[in-house]
């Protein structure tokens, strides 16, 4: 590897909105570091996630416009 090309690493504290903290390195400096999720709080590590039916999408993409669908 080359010497002097990469960045310094800076130990922070990172600060979910929900509150969560941990501490982990950064290119950035400065202390905290605010996130908007986390794994503590997003839906598909909560398993809140909401499903969405997307079932038909095809056939009305096919009908729309006029396709066979094979």
């Amino acid at each position: 590897m080359k010497k002097n090309i990469h960045p310094d690493y800076h130990e922070a504290t990172f600060v979910c909105a929900c509150g969560a903290t941990f501490k982990g390195k950064t290119c950035q400096k400065g202390k905290d570091i605010k996130l908007d999720v986390c794994n503590k709080c997003h839906p598909f590590f909560t398993g809140q996630q909401k499903l969405v039916d997307t079932s038909g999408r095809v056939d009305r993409f096919m009908k729309k416009h006029n396709l066979e669908n094979k």
